[in-house]
């Protein structure tokens, strides 16, 4: 099931995209939560409505005619890992870079969120735009404590992430923060789709393109450490909750690491696309002051 946050007539709620159609899930099961985290947290139950609601045509728009907002609006957590790939560790290794033996994370403030098709900002105080394709997965259920076997039973689904990047203001802070956190550098999307319509997300197929020119294509079976292990990591250390995006790496082929580099550019139109998910599309607008 793909499940989407969408905008339409001014009122945003939740849907379940069904080929060119998404079914309006509050209009075929008014009870329902309209924000996709108090979705997640109404359990198993609210779960069994919503696929009883998705059969309901009679409740269906045709998707062309809604907006897609970010998947998860206002996530308490996003988390992103770095170096995650092997492919990415080694072109990061001619810049000096090590190839990590655990696993290093940074936090993108949740003010960077942005929608799967809506601009990206280039930065009034930086040309060193970057991207960066990665494969989210959402927490379904507050967890604490999971192990890598039981870390399948806690996550509610996966999305499309470009870990937008600024690449002279990450390199200002050893936590990398700043750089990752501009406004609108966290297009999320298109959809949430649940695991069983996944199935191993240990592989499958990401690619960026940049005006149509391929820069990333990788596989997620290539991650260091892969979705559960993630999930396995960062709960020993405090609470998971529901929404919660963790970003899970990104293969080779960024633009900074590109001999010579290459940034994106007002105009540019960058896309990334995921087997199973599909894709979200973002132009490069200049940051409005």
């Amino acid at each position: 099931m793909k499940l989407a946050t969408f905008t339409q007539g001014g009122a945003t709620r939740i849907g379940a995209v069904t080929d060119k159609l998404i079914i309006d899930l509050n209009a075929a099961a008014p009870d329902l939560p309209t924000e996709m985290i108090s979705l997640l947290e109404a359990g198993d139950e609210a779960m069994e409505v919503v696929q009883e609601a998705a059969g309901k045509v009679s409740a269906s728009i045709p998707l062309s005619d809604v907006h897609l907002e970010a998947t998860v609006l206002h996530p308490r957590k996003y988390l992103a890992i770095g170096l995650n790939y092997e492919s990415h560790a080694a072109e990061a290794a001619k810049v000096g870079l090590e190839k990590p033996k655990n696993q290093v994370w940074f936090n993108k403030q949740v003010s960077c969120i942005n929608g799967p098709y809506d601009p990206v900002h280039l930065p009034s105080v930086s040309d060193k735009l970057d991207y960066e394709c990665e494969l989210g997965l959402v927490i379904g259920k507050r967890c604490r404590h999971v192990s890598r076997d039981n870390a399948t039973s806690v996550i509610g689904g996966y999305l499309i992430c470009n870990d937008v990047s600024v690449r002279d203001w990450q390199m200002r802070s050893p936590t990398v923060t700043l750089g990752k956190s501009f406004d609108t550098h966290g297009p999320i999307g298109p959809w949430l789709v649940t695991p069983d319509e996944i199935g191993d997300p240990h592989d499958l197929n990401l690619k960026t393109l940049v005006n149509g020119e391929v820069r990333q294509d990788g596989n997620t079976r290539d991650l260091i450490f892969d979705c559960y292990d993630q999930v396995a990591e960062l709960s020993t250390v405090f609470t998971l909750e529901p929404g919660d995006i963790l970003s899970t790496g990104t293969p080779q082929g960024v633009g900074a690491l590109m001999e010579p580099p290459q940034f994106m550019a007002e105009g540019d139109v960058v896309r990334v696309e995921i087997d199973k998910i599909g894709y979200i599309e973002n132009k490069v607008v200049r940051e409005p002051i």
